[in-house]
């Protein structure tokens, strides 16, 4: 059983937000960093340099099929083949409850664009690490969720049906790669102080949240981040199909 320390860990979208705080998580406990970015070259790389040791920085858009191939084999050339991936990549969006796309002006290419991020990005994921985690017997697939389809307080519909259907992703792949010895796990935040993405969330809203829940504020970035090392450690070496929500206790799961 991999110990953190022992692990090669990939996080897609770790140029920034909570992919950034997921690299950092990991390689605070020793792991090898592989810090995925599509277009956030800066951000990734000074993080990087920040993080030293066995962090590197890997370009690829996880929508593209063959552009995920050829960074799993450039990790695996640099840092040995991925043990865990975390995929954190989000289409764009902006949380901004009174400038989202309403349901009457909503287009089935909203909700592709994030579709193809969440789910086509996960399946290409799988397809490329699938097979040195077979062979390894040991594989960590970690996927990032939302509390939003449980609780929909701000109706973002074309984000949140992307997210539900990663999390039918995650159960049905566990299903079938648990035999190989891997799991499949997600890791479901709330409004996350802060993001980009959150960026635009206007103040009022955070307080509200805060005042919802038990813990009576809102869910850091590291607080997130650190549930995510639990999937890919020892301790959860009997888990896998499941959504672990990490808001504070906003929804009861």
């Amino acid at each position: 059983m991999f110990d953190l320390s022992e692990q090669t860990v990939l996080v897609t979208g770790a140029g920034r937000g909570l992919g950034a705080a997921i690299a950092e998580a990991f390689a605070r406990e020793g792991a090898k960093v592989a810090l995925n970015y599509r277009a956030s070259r800066e951000q990734a790389e000074a993080l990087a340099a920040q993080l030293g040791g066995d962090a590197r920085t890997f370009q690829a858009d996880v929508r593209d099929a063959g552009a995920v191939e050829r960074m799993v084999a450039e990790v695996t050339a640099s840092l040995g083949a991925p043990t865990t991936v975390v995929h954190n990549a989000l289409a764009d969006f902006s949380f901004n409850g009174d400038a989202r796309t309403k349901l009457d002006a909503l287009s089935w290419d909203d909700v592709a664009a994030q579709l193809d991020t969440s789910v086509k990005g996960a399946l290409n994921l799988v397809h490329a690490v699938r097979p040195a985690m077979a062979s390894a017997g040991f594989g960590r697939i970690i996927t990032i969720g939302t509390n939003l389809f449980q609780n929909p307080v701000v109706p973002y519909h074309d984000y949140v049906a992307a997210k539900a259907a990663l999390l039918a992703l995650t159960r049905t792949a566990a299903a079938e790669l648990g035999p190989l010895g891997i799991t499949v796990n997600m890791v479901s935040g709330g409004l996350l102080r802060t993001t980009d993405a959150s960026a635009a969330t206007p103040e009022a809203v955070f307080d509200l949240i805060a005042a919802n829940t038990p813990l009576r504020r809102v869910i850091t970035l590291p607080e997130a981040a650190d549930a995510v090392l639990f999937f890919a450690s020892p301790w959860a070496r009997a888990v896998t199909g499941q959504n672990l929500v990490v808001d504070g206790g906003l929804v009861f799961n």
